[in-house]
C-alpha cells in the first residue's frame, strides 16, 4: 500500500511550453456574457475560456492560472460559463464565441458526447480546440473516436478514483463497506474516478465491499440527503468517496448530522476550503487536490504553440497530477498552495 501522508504525484514531466495567446477583437464581451483579462502587446490573439460551471472554486483557479499566462504574454482572455453544470447551456456560449471568431476556445465540456458537435463546429470554422479537465469523445484524441481537439489537459482521473481509493481502503483498516458520492452520469472525468475507486476495491478481493453509488446532479444539498439515506440502509458504512466538490462536501454534512466523524472516513476529491476546514475538523480524512490553475496554463500556452504553427510543442494529453492533503501535512506549503481559490 502507498504512503499517501505527504506524498505528490506527478503525472507528467514535461515543462511548460512556450508562447500564449489572444488579444483584443470584434464584439462587446458582454455578448458572451462573461469577463476579460488582457495585457497591452503580445500576438494580437483572442482565447475563449469556457468553464464546466460559473463559481465552482474548480473553475475560479482554473481561471486565475490561465488569466496569469495571459497577462504574462501579453494576450487577451475571454472568460465565461453556464451557471449551473449542463452541456444545454454551455453550448450557447461556445456558439457566440464562434460567431465571435475567436482564434482558440479552451473548454471543460460538461458533457463528453453532446459537446462534440458543438466544439466540431467551431474546429471547422478554423477555431483551435483545446479541452481542459474534462474531454470528449474517449478522450484519445490520437486513436479514438474524436480526433480535432488538439489536446486534452487534466488530471489522469482513473488513476486519481484509484488513488483515492486506496487512500481511503487504508483509512477504514483495510476492511469493510464503502459508498460513493457521484455527480452527473456521463462526465468524463467523475466517471472515471468512479470506476478508478472501484478498481481499489476490487483489488481487495472482497474485503471491501461497494454498497452503493449515488449521483447528485451537482447538488451538495441532494448529496446530502442521498448520505443520510445510505448511512440509514448501511449503519455500519465505513467509508465514502466523494467524486467531486459536491458529492463530498454533500457527504461530510451527512456525517456531521449523523455524529459519525471519524466514525465514517470520507475521500473527498477536490480541495476548496470547506474540504481543508472539514479536515481539520475531522470530517473529513484524505483530500486529493488537482492542479486546476495548471490546466488553465498550459491550456493558453498551448492555444498560442498552435496560432504560431509551433505544434511540436503540443502533446495530445497533458496530465497534470495530484497533491494528496491529510491533517499530517495540511500546513505544509505545498499542501497550501494546492488549496483552490474561492474568489
Amino acid at each position: 500500500m502507498r504512503d499517501f501522508t505527504a506524498q505528490q504525484y506527478r503525472l507528467s514531466r514535461r515543462a511548460f511550453l512556450s508562447a500564449s495567446l489572444a488579444a483584443a477583437g470584434g464584439l462587446a464581451l458582454a455578448a458572451c456574457g462573461g469577463s476579460s483579462a488582457t495585457s497591452a502587446g503580445g500576438n494580437n490573439y483572442t482565447l475563449a475560456l469556457i468553464l464546466g460551471v460559473k463559481g465552482d472554486p474548480f473553475y475560479i483557479t482554473m481561471q486565475k492560472g490561465a488569466e496569469a499566462k495571459a497577462k504574462e504574454l501579453g494576450v487577451t482572455l475571454l472568460v465565461d460559463g453556464p451557471a449551473q453544470w449542463s452541456a444545454t447551456l454551455q453550448t450557447p456560449i461556445v456558439n457566440a464565441y464562434v460567431a465571435r471568431k475567436v482564434d482558440a476556445i479552451l473548454i471543460a465540456p460538461c458533457d463528453k458526447q453532446a459537446m462534440i458537435a458543438p466544439l466540431q463546429q467551431a474546429s471547422n470554422a478554423g477555431i483551435k480546440v483545446i479541452t481542459v479537465d474534462t474531454y470528449i469523445g474517449d478522450g484519445d484524441y490520437v486513436h479514438g473516436p474524436v480526433t480535432f481537439p488538439l489536446s486534452y489537459i487534466g488530471s489522469d482521473n482513473v488513476q486519481g478514483g484509484k488513488i483515492a481509493g486506496e487512500a481511503l481502503i487504508k483509512a477504514i483498516g483495510g476492511h469493510g463497506k464503502i459508498y460513493i458520492q457521484n455527480t452527473v452520469p456521463g462526465t468524463s472525468t467523475t466517471d472515471q474516478r468512479e470506476q478508478g475507486c472501484k478498481e481499489a476495491i476490487e483489488a481487495t478481493h472482497g474485503a471491501v465491499t461497494l454498497v452503493g453509488v449515488d449521483f447528485n446532479g451537482d447538488s451538495a444539498a441532494k448529496a446530502a440527503e442521498q448520505t443520510t439515506a445510505m448511512l440509514q440502509r448501511v449503519p455500519d458504512l465505513a467509508g465514502i468517496f466523494g467524486t467531486n466538490i459536491y458529492g463530498s462536501e454533500g457527504a461530510a454534512q451527512a456525517v456531521k448530522n449523523a455524529h459519525k466523524q471519524g466514525q465514517v472516513k470520507i475521500a473527498n476529491f477536490d480541495a476548496p476550503e470547506q474540504a481543508i476546514i472539514d479536515l481539520k475538523n475531522n470530517v473529513v480524512d484524505i483530500v486529493i487536490a488537482q492542479k486546476p490553475a495548471d490546466m488553465g496554463s498550459i491550456g493558453v500556452q498551448y492555444a498560442v504553440d498552435a496560432l504560431k504553427g509551433n505544434m511540436s510543442a503540443i502533446q495530445k494529453r497533458v496530465p497534470t497530477g495530484y497533491v494528496i492533503i491529510t491533517r499530517d501535512n495540511v500546513d505544509t506549503p505545498e499542501a497550501q498552495a494546492a488549496i483552490y481559490k474561492s474568489s
